[in-house]
Formats: C-alpha cells, structure tokens, sequence
C-alpha cells in the first residue's frame, strides 16, 4: 500500500503559522478564523480575497516558514505511516523547511520522496503534474489531503482519496484524527 500526502494541515498542523504568516504579509488586523477558512479553500483564493498581490508569495513563504519552526505532526500520524509500504509527500511549501519539520520528528525516515511542487517546476495543485511525477516511478494507492485541491489530481487520475478534517470536500473516506485512519481507512481497502 502506498499513500501520497500533502503536508500543510494534512501531516501537521501548521495552519497556525499559515494564518499568522498571513495576517503579518497582509499589514492588517484580520479575523484569524475567516483567514483560515480561505486557506483551506487555497491560498490563491486567499490572496485574491484580501487583495494581496501574487507577487508577495514569497514572503508570505518567508513569514509562513518563521511562523511554522513550532508546527507538530498530528496526532498518530507515525501510527499510519508505519502501517503501509511507502509513503510520498506533493506539498506547495518549499522542500527545506519541509525536511526540516520531518527531520525534528523523526519522520522523515518513513518517506520514499518529498516533492516540492514550485521548487521543482511543477505547476501548483490541483493540476495533476507532480501527482504524474510520483506515478512514474511509483503505483499510488491512497491520496490524503485536507483541502479539495489536494484530491482534485488524484480524483482526475482515479486514485482513491480521504479527506482529512474537511468533511466538505468529496471524498472516498472522510476522517477527523489518524487514529481512524486504519480502521476506517486501511481496514476497507
């Protein structure tokens, strides 16, 4: 069994730092629980919404980077990782802080490949490049994602998906914490 993960909101909780990185970026006093609800949405709708430039990405990766040092995995995350045969991240957020994270943890061993979408010159989820990328070399079984354009490539290549913490987003499997996801997951595969 092999499983592609996002890594944002998916495999820690970084959502905090995403927020804060945010706000800061926007030089504004914004609604903390608003801002979240865009950028579960995307980013790009986020920045749109509050009228910032695309051109301050990457500073908004900049502060988001600052802000995350503090971010830990989810709850019984090494529990599932552990429990297939190869595990891949596609994640938007650059590949050295994402290393950096999975190195603090002790979770970076439980990885086959972590690709970095921009860094490596795909174009950003939803479209299905860095997703094909992994399929190259690699047979995919499951997609985990918190956000619709985390599952929207896996459902255009026909690769089963789960919904972590978002149950509005279509799904094959929807759950809430990783200490479901083998029982409820795995266990119906």
């Amino acid at each position: 069994m092999n499983l592609l993960w996002d890594f944002d909101g998916t495999l820690f909780d970084t959502y905090p730092a995403l927020v804060e990185g945010f706000v800061n970026l926007s030089g504004r006093e914004l609604d903390r629980a608003e801002v979240l609800t865009w950028l579960k949405k995307d980013s790009k709708t986020a920045f749109k919404h509050y009228g910032i430039s695309e051109d301050l990405r990457g500073e908004y990766q900049r502060l988001y980077n600052l802000h995350s040092v503090n971010s830990r995995p989810f709850d019984y995350i090494e529990e599932v990782l552990t429990s297939v045969d190869h595990n891949f991240i596609v994640t938007h957020r650059d590949k050295e802080s994402t290393l950096m994270l999975l190195e603090k943890f002790n979770l970076l061993k439980h990885f086959k490949e972590v690709v970095s979408v921009e860094e490596q010159g795909f174009t950003r989820k939803p479209h299905t490049a860095s997703y094909e990328y992994i399929l190259n070399t690699h047979h995919i079984d499951l997609v985990v994602g918190d956000r619709d354009l985390d599952l929207i490539p896996a459902r255009h290549l026909n690769i089963k998906t789960v919904a972590f913490q978002n149950p509005n987003i279509t799904a094959d499997f929807h759950i809430e914490n990783y200490a479901d996801f083998i029982p409820k997951v795995l266990n119906h595969l």
